[in-house]
């Protein structure tokens, strides 16, 4: 059973050549704009392997001399995937790290619960399950009193000297260009130290610590010089999310505004990247102007948009000399004038949009993005948590109800750790209260006022949550998109909750994706065999619920690939409330009118508990409705400003084909 089948999307169908040069001189070419060594992996997978291999070879020839290796690693999730490796070379290649000394980066401060400490996230997912010596392992204490943080950091810049500096050091990059928490403005100089924690910094944080309030203030990290003083550096980034800072890190000017660019300096520091993280490299998301190009649909498209945006105009008044000055002369070669290239993708373009996200019955669908038959058809909308259904696709939703199609919706978590202890409380008052005024059974009134009692006074961070909280607000969740689901206009019989066991630890951390997660998908699908699904495509989190649920559909598709009623099912992947797909992906485009951005939006309300007050808002101070409006009117804007028509707001889609 195939379970990563979401790492294998490619959206556009980039040569080998561009990420792996034949040699080096066809790389010196390609890779003229990025100023740091950059290897690029088709999937998290390879990437982390090959650096777990090349550490692996590192402490074997240390342990050949008898010598150390030292090893600096972040707490984050960016070195999760090499970890992993090297702790499966340890179990069946037998790599002992008996010769490894290990420092941890950063740590926060002050820690109110040490489970939350990166010392104890690189213990469960590293250091517990190696042949490490416990004295080989060195760490900031985030309980340290505060007088004695200033002698601490100097011991442990001694520390690092006395085991003859860092061999090689991994570090991801934060939003910011933070490095190891040295934030935009860090001198260079910068050794280890306490520091203010940025908003960007305690946001990325708060995933871990369930809402920003959690997030210390403080940290203690390696400065700047401290990590420039390791003999190798490996910067590791993976998934979408990270490109913008990637190709930041690679493609800018040194900047203490970007403190990740001081690496550029280094003469031994490379960036290791899958090929999502890649996607904003010039070789990969502008070839034409560092190579001449393979053609195709797609990458005419993004070029075309790319021109627009450059020059201000609209596709259709594009000249020959706007495609010679910007290195796209190619296009009028191959195509004769600009006159036929704007034609061709203004026309590609416009047969995306449809106000029928179903297919527009008795009509020729011969340039629609679905069929016009079967009609109505069986829809499945999965929703990796009980509210992304009408954040990220609410419009075409309400339309596919509208337009009487049988719609089911599928819950995929019970996204129960996402709904605050406060929203509790609030319900089991309310329990309590009725129970007083209207039964005598004394049962549920009891285990109503010992849940307050036990939210309220006896709860402890980082412990697992109890199966009874679990139970209340899975059940407020479930009830809120229950209720969402009526006001769109499902059936109550055709709305299902999965509850994938993945997710059901009561923890943030979450179980890896088994065959129970796949068969309760298979059995869905069997038992509704729809003609249409949708999904939710999001790329850019590759440690994410979203991901794994993906990884769960697709996993169940890829097993039912051969069934007949599969083979007539087209797949549409939506995405979340923090992006939408790139102009040149698009290949479904759901016009939204004023009223039913406002419909959406009431639909989106209808999860109360996801306001203001639920932990894991992200990175993002708006609030959910406030970004899915956003992110659909600016999709419009940007089909406006290519000279299509003008819309209030666009739901975009994109199809998946399932892998053979």
């Amino acid at each position: 059973m195939r379970t990563n089948l979401s790492s294998k999307i490619t959206l556009t169908s980039i040569p080998k050549r561009f990420y792996h040069p034949e040699n080096a001189y066809e790389h010196s070419v390609l890779a003229r704009f990025e100023k740091i060594p950059t290897f690029i992996y088709e999937t998290v997978d390879e990437g982390s392997q090959a650096v777990a291999r090349e550490i692996a070879e590192q402490i074997r020839k240390k342990q050949a001399v008898l010598q150390h290796f030292v090893l600096a690693i972040p707490g984050g999730r960016s070195p999760r995937n090499v970890l992993n490796e090297l702790i499966r070379m340890h179990r069946e290649d037998k790599l002992s790290f008996r010769n490894v000394i290990v420092f941890i980066i950063n740590e926060f401060y002050p820690l109110a619960d040490a489970s939350y400490s990166n010392l104890s996230l690189v213990k469960d997912a590293f250091l517990d399950h190696i042949d490490i010596a416990p004295e080989n392992i060195h760490y900031p204490d985030g309980n340290m009193n505060k007088d004695a943080i200033y002698d601490f950091c100097r011991q442990y810049e001694q520390l690092i000297d006395d085991a003859g500096g860092i061999d090689y050091l991994l570090v991801g990059v934060g939003h910011s260009g933070s490095i190891a928490f040295n934030g935009p403005g860090t001198a260079v100089r910068s050794r280890t130290r306490l520091v203010m924690l940025d908003n960007d910094s305690r946001k990325e944080a708060a995933n871990v610590f369930k809402s920003i309030e959690k997030v210390p203030a403080c940290a203690i990290t390696m400065g700047l010089a401290t990590i420039l003083m390791a003999r190798n550096i490996i910067l590791m980034a993976w998934g979408e999310g990270k490109s913008a800072n990637i190709r930041q890190t690679v493609e800018d000017k040194i900047n203490d505004s970007f403190p990740a660019t001081f690496i550029q300096n280094h003469p031994n520091a490379k960036v290791v990247i899958d090929l999502h993280a890649a996607s904003e490299l010039t070789r990969i998301s502008h070839p034409w102007l560092v190579s001449t190009c393979e053609w195709d649909n797609k990458l005419i498209r993004r070029a075309i948009v790319w021109l627009c945006q450059l020059t201000g105009k609209p596709i259709l008044k594009l000249t020959n000399k706007d495609y010679n000055e910007n290195h796209l002369g190619e296009l009028l070669a191959l195509y004769g004038s600009a006159y036929n290239v704007n034609i061709k993708i203004f026309n590609d373009i416009q047969h995306t949009i449809t106000g029928w996200p179903g297919g527009k019955p008795n009509a020729d669908d011969s340039h629609r993005p679905e069929r016009a038959t079967p009609y109505p058809k069986t829809v499945v909308i999965f929703s990796p948590h009980p509210d992304d259904d009408v954040i990220s696709m609410g419009g075409t939703f309400r339309r596919l109800c509208d337009q009487h199609h049988d719609v089911h919706v599928a819950y995929q978590t019970s996204g129960n750790i996402a709904v605050g202890d406060e929203e509790v409380i609030r319900y089991c008052e309310y329990l309590r209260d009725v129970c007083t005024r209207y039964t005598k059974d004394e049962s549920v009134r009891q285990k109503a006022e010992e849940i307050i009692h036990f939210l309220r006074y006896e709860k402890k961070d980082g412990e697992p949550e109890k199966r009874d909280v679990l139970f209340m607000k899975g059940t407020i969740r479930r009830e809120e998109a229950r209720t969402a689901c009526r006001y769109t206009g499902v059936k109550d019989e055709n709305v299902h909750f999965l509850d994938l066991p993945f997710y059901e630890t009561g923890m943030v951390k979450k179980g890896d994706l088994s065959d129970a997660d796949i068969d309760i998908i298979k059995k869905l699908l069997n038992d509704i065999q729809p003609d249409q699904m949708f999904v939710a495509g999001d790329l850019a989190d590759p440690h994410g619920t979203h991901k794994v649920c993906l990884d769960a559909i697709l996993a169940a598709v890829d097993e039912l690939k051969n069934e007949p009623w599969l083979q007539n099912c087209r797949i549409w992947m939506y995405r979340g409330a923090w992006a939408e797909w790139e102009m040149d992906h698009i290949e479904m485009a759901v016009p939204i009118s004023p009223e039913e951005l406002r419909f959406k939006r009431n639909a989106i309300l209808k999860h109360q508990s996801q306001a203001e007050s639920a932990p894991f808002l992200g990175d993002d101070e708006r609030l959910f409705w406030q970004r899915a409006e956003d992110r659909n009117r600016a999709t419009a804007g940007l089909y406006q400003r290519l000279g299509l028509a003008s819309y209030e707001a666009i739901e975009a889609f994109v199809q998946y084909i399932p892998v053979v």
